[in-house]
C-alpha cells in the first residue's frame, strides 16, 4: 500500500513537472496575413450559370488557364473575384454571352506550402488552406515520430521580406486544450526536434 501511494505521488510529480515545463502560448507570432491570390498548380472551380462548360482549371506553369470560348488568360497572381471579372469582361468583348453570372472558388492553394520539418513520419511540404491550424498540418505530415518533442516545436514565420519570427508551441498543450491551436500562414515552416534524453 505504501508503495502504491509512493508511486503514485512519483506520477503526479512528474505530471505537474511536465505540465509546468510546457513553453507559454507564444506572444512574439503575429497573426497570420491571409493570402487569396491564385498561384502555379493552384485548383480552381469556375461555375457559370446557365452554361454546361468544364469548371475545373489547374492553373500552368507560365500562369495561365485555357478557358472555353476564350482561350489562354493568365491569372496567376489575381485574386479569386479579379479573375472572374477578366473572365466575364473576355466574354462579354468577345460577344459568348452578354451578361455572365459567374463565381469562383480555389480548390487547392498549391502554390501556398505550410514546411513541416525534423521528427514527423512525412516530412515536407503540405498544402495550405485557409483557416489550417498547426495540428492540421503536422496530422497531414503524419504526426511526431517516437523520438518527436512534441512540447518544443519551432514556428518560423516571415513578416516582411527581410524579417521573420520564430516561436516555440507546445502541441501537447495544445492537443490537452490548456492552449489554442496556432492558425498558420502560407509559407510558415514547422521544425519538429528530437527529444533530449
Amino acid at each position: 500500500m505504501v508503495c502504491f501511494r509512493w508511486l503514485v505521488a512519483c506520477l503526479v510529480a512528474t505530471m505537474v513537472a511536465c505540465t509546468s515545463s510546457r513553453p507559454p502560448p507564444p506572444a512574439n507570432l503575429p497573426a497570420p496575413v491571409a493570402s487569396t491570390v491564385v498561384g502555379i498548380g493552384d485548383l480552381i472551380t469556375v461555375a457559370l450559370v446557365g452554361e454546361t462548360l468544364p469548371s475545373d482549371f489547374r492553373v500552368q506553369p507560365d500562369g495561365t488557364i485555357d478557358y472555353p470560348y476564350v482561350g489562354r488568360i493568365k491569372i496567376a497572381g489575381l485574386e479569386p473575384q479579379e479573375i472572374v471579372d477578366v473572365l466575364r469582361r473576355h466574354l462579354v468583348e468577345g460577344k459568348i454571352l452578354s451578361n455572365p453570372q459567374m463565381s469562383l472558388i480555389v480548390k487547392e492553394y498549391n502554390s501556398k506550402r505550410v514546411t513541416i520539418i525534423g521528427q514527423v513520419t512525412k516530412p515536407g511540404a503540405v498544402p495550405w488552406t485557409d483557416g489550417i491550424k498547426l495540428v492540421d498540418a503536422l496530422s497531414q505530415a503524419g504526426w511526431f515520430t517516437p523520438i518527436a518533442d512534441s512540447n518544443h516545436v519551432v514556428l518560423t514565420r516571415q513578416v516582411s521580406p527581410t524579417r521573420t519570427v520564430t516561436a516555440i508551441v507546445s502541441v501537447d498543450a495544445i492537443t490537452d486544450g490548456t492552449q489554442a491551436d496556432i492558425p498558420l500562414q502560407a509559407g510558415d515552416t514547422v521544425k519538429v526536434e528530437s527529444r533530449v534524453f
